[in-house]
């Protein structure tokens, strides 16, 4: 059931933004993960289990041990989960 009205479509708009925007897809991720999170938090969005399941695999693709540096898979895991996500978002 896809929410309406305009805080759901600023959430989605902020989103994609975030996902297409400069800068390292890995950063990218997380700070489009924490406005996915507000959203859902605050009711703009619905989170889907399928939207859910893919926030779990991309925190999986995000996780690091302290002091290592994520770079080419996990940026390109970023970049494919969170196209998913914008897919799914239109559910949400």
């Amino acid at each position: 059931m896809e929410s309406r009205g305009p805080a759901a479509d600023a959430a989605r708009a902020s989103f994609r933004a975030l996902m297409d925007a400069k800068g390292h897809a890995v950063e990218n991720a997380r700070t489009a993960v924490v406005g996915l999170e507000s959203a859902f938090a605050a009711g703009a969005l619905v989170r889907t289990a399928m939207l859910a399941q893919m926030l779990g695999d991309l925190m999986v693709a995000l996780e690091q041990d302290e002091g290592q540096k994520l770079g080419g898979k996990s940026a390109e895991a970023a970049r494919f989960i969170l196209r998913a996500i914008s897919r799914e978002l239109d559910n949400a």
